[in-house]
């Protein structure tokens, strides 16, 4: 497969797959008003999905549409990072989680607004609008919580530290013949922006930037955690019960 097709896949997976975990909390955020902006913020991610999929599909040119790719590929096929798969039944985890995923796509989907791959760019320039309000809702939440009572400070501490072992994964290597030809975002180049980012919302929530070993990783690769193989059960179950059928 083509080093375009798995660096396309790859940040379609990330989306994919945080839009099933983010559409988990509709019915279970903590107020009625929060189920309807994480509902918007996971149709965002799927929309993000959805184009890129489908680009992924024309750049592989073997005839596979977005439902093929999001629908009939086993685990191992999938390229998403390891951040994005895992369950997230913590509401402070899931804003963790979605400061820094965000963080990084908005210096991502800005870079690739450049890409010399057209339909990569058309992709990114609507995305990164979307993803900025992302940025600012997340960040809204660990305020409010880090800087918050004893309780919701040590708890969103604590989902900070659960989630910042999987951050490194975002800024792994890329095919570097995609580097020079300008189609891919450098991740080295982007580390700074996002880490930036991040730790200014942490520190003005009274937190701290946590010290940990980075996982291991290896989403990129097709290799995860057992937790992904679960929600993909979920996700593909019922195009796999009905192939063909059409709503």
């Amino acid at each position: 497969m083509s080093a375009v097709f798995e660096y396309v896949l790859g940040l379609a997976d990330d989306a994919l797959v945080s839009a099933q975990r983010t559409g988990w909390w509709i019915s279970r955020a903590p107020q009625l008003e929060e189920d309807l902006a994480l509902a918007n913020i996971g149709l965002d991610q799927l929309g993000q999905a959805r184009g890129l999929l489908a680009r992924a599909g024309e750049v592989e040119g073997a005839g596979r549409s977005e439902d093929d790719l999001a629908y009939l590929r086993d685990e191992r096929e999938f390229r998403n990072v390891w951040l994005v798969e895992r369950t997230q039944s913590d509401f402070g985890v899931a804003m963790a989680r979605l400061l820094v995923l965000s963080a990084w796509q908005c210096e991502l989907y800005a870079a690739l607004t450049r890409s010399a791959d057209p339909g990569l760019a058309a992709v990114a320039g609507k995305a990164v609008k979307e993803v900025a309000y992302h940025l600012d809702h997340a960040s809204h939440w660990v305020l409010r919580l880090g800087d918050g009572t004893d309780e919701s400070h040590l708890r969103m501490q604590a989902a900070l530290d659960a989630e910042w072992p999987y951050v490194e994964e975002l800024f792994g290597p890329v095919d570097p013949d995609l580097l020079d030809a300008g189609i891919a975002a450098d991740p080295v180049a982007l580390r700074p922006a996002v880490l930036g980012r991040v730790e200014q919302v942490v520190r003005e929530a009274t937190l701290s930037v946590p010290e940990v070993t980075p996982a291991r990783g290896g989403g990129r690769l097709g290799l995860h955690t057992e937790e992904l193989g679960y929600l993909l059960a979920e996700m593909q179950h019922l195009h796999r019960s009905h192939p063909g059928a059409t709503w």
